[in-house]
C-alpha cells in the first residue's frame, strides 16, 4: 500500500511527516509515521502490501501467533493475559446483556479468549490469517477458525457480538471490515475493539521508541477522538470506552528495551505504574483503549 494522499479519517490531504520508527521485531527496517494536520490522525506510511507483510509476522517472538513463553517479558505477557481474560468476558456480558450467544473473534490468534468464551457457553467462531496460530487455536480449544474469504459466506445479522482484540490496527482496508462487521451483527449487536492509544501517556513519553507503534504491522494509530470520527463516519456509535490497564506494563517494558535501558523490566514496571495511575484520572490517556460500538440503524 503506497502512502495515501488523504487522511483515512477525515479525508484531508493536509498530511506531513511525524516520526521515524524502527521495526524492532524482525529486520530492523525503518518506517515513517505521518500525521493529518486537520484531525491529528496518525498512520504508517508506505507499509508492505497485504501480500508482502507476512514476513513481518514470521518472527518466533511474535507472541500472539507463536504463544512463546521464552523470557521474562513473554512470561509477563501470559500473566497479564490470564488476568485480562476475565475482564474481557465481563465486558462482553455487560455490554451485550447476554450470558450466552453467538460471537465472532476476529484475529483470534492462539485462541485463548475464544476458548474461554466457548467454555462459558457461547457459540464462538474464530477468524485468523496466520495458519499456525489458527491451527493451534483449533486443536487446543476445538474452535471453528475461519479465513477471511469464509466471512462472505456467513448470512447477515448472524452474531450477537464481534470482538477485535488489538486487530483493527492491522487491517490494510479497515473500512471494508467495518462494512462487513455491520452486516454480520444482529440488530442491536455489539462490536468490541481494543487497540493501542497513540495519545496515551506512555506514547507521549517514549515517542519513536513506543513499542505499540509496532511498525509495519500496525498500519493505523488511533486516539479515542480519531477512532470515534472514523466509527461515526462508517455507521457506528461508540456507546462506551474502557481501558486495558495491564497493557501499559508490557508496552513500557518493551519500550524500555527499545531505548536500550540497562534494566528494562524494572524501569518499565516503575514507569508503567506511573502511567497507569495517571490514566486512572484520565481514561483517554490509557495505553490501550477498548471501544464498545453499536451499528446505527439505517434510516428507511
Amino acid at each position: 500500500m503506497a502512502l495515501e494522499n488523504k487522511c483515512l479519517v477525515c479525508g484531508s490531504n493536509n498530511i506531513e511527516f511525524n516520526l521515524d520508527c524502527k521495526d524492532h521485531l524482525t529486520g530492523g527496517d525503518n518506517f515513517d509515521i505521518y500525521t493529518c494536520k486537520s484531525c491529528s490522525f496518525l498512520f504508517t506510511a508506505n507499509p508492505p502490501s497485504e501480500d508482502e507483510i507476512g514476513k513481518y509476522y514470521a518472527a518466533g517472538d511474535y507472541i500472539s501467533h507463536s504463544d512463546t513463553k521464552r523470557g521474562l517479558t513473554n512470561f509477563l505477557y501470559h500473566f497479564v493475559r490470564r488476568v485480562m481474560l476475565s475482564r474481557k468476558k465481563y465486558i462482553i456480558s455487560h455490554s451485550t446483556g447476554l450470558k450466552t450467544g453467538t460471537l465472532l473473534d476476529m484475529g483470534c490468534g492462539t485462541g485463548y479468549f475464544a476458548g474461554l468464551m466457548k467454555q462459558a457457553g457461547w457459540k464462538v467462531t474464530g477468524l485468523e490469517k496466520n495458519e499456525g496460530a489458527g491451527k493451534f487455536a483449533s486443536s487446543k480449544f476445538n474452535l471453528e477458525v475461519l479465513e477471511d474469504n469464509d466471512l462472505e459466506k456467513i448470512e447477515d445479522n448472524h452474531f450477537d457480538c464481534i470482538t477485535l482484540w488489538h486487530v483493527f490496527e492491522h487491517f490494510h482496508d479497515p473500512v471494508k471490515y467495518m462494512v462487513l462487521i455491520k452486516r454480520l451483527l444482529k440488530p442491536g449487536g455489539i462490536c468490541i475493539a481494543a487497540m493501542p492509544n497513540c495519545s496515551s501517556f506512555d506514547a507521549q513519553h517514549y515517542r519513536q521508541f513506543w513499542a505499540a507503534w509496532d511498525v509495519p504491522r500496525h498500519l493505523w494509530h488511533f486516539s479515542p477522538d480519531t477512532f470515534r470520527t472514523l466509527a461515526e463516519k462508517n455507521g457506528f456509535e461508540i456507546i462506551g470506552i474502557k481501558s486495558l490497564p495491564a497493557d501499559v506494563f508490557y508496552i513500557s517494558i518493551l519500550s524500555e528495551r527499545h531505548l536500550g535501558t540497562n534494566m528494562p523490566f524494572i524501569s518499565g514496571m516503575v514507569k508503567g505504574c506511573w502511567f497507569a495511575f495517571r490514566s486512572m484520572l484520565r481514561k483517554k490517556g490509557s495505553s490501550s483503549v477498548i471501544y464498545i460500538l453499536r451499528a446505527i440503524p439505517s434510516a428507511h
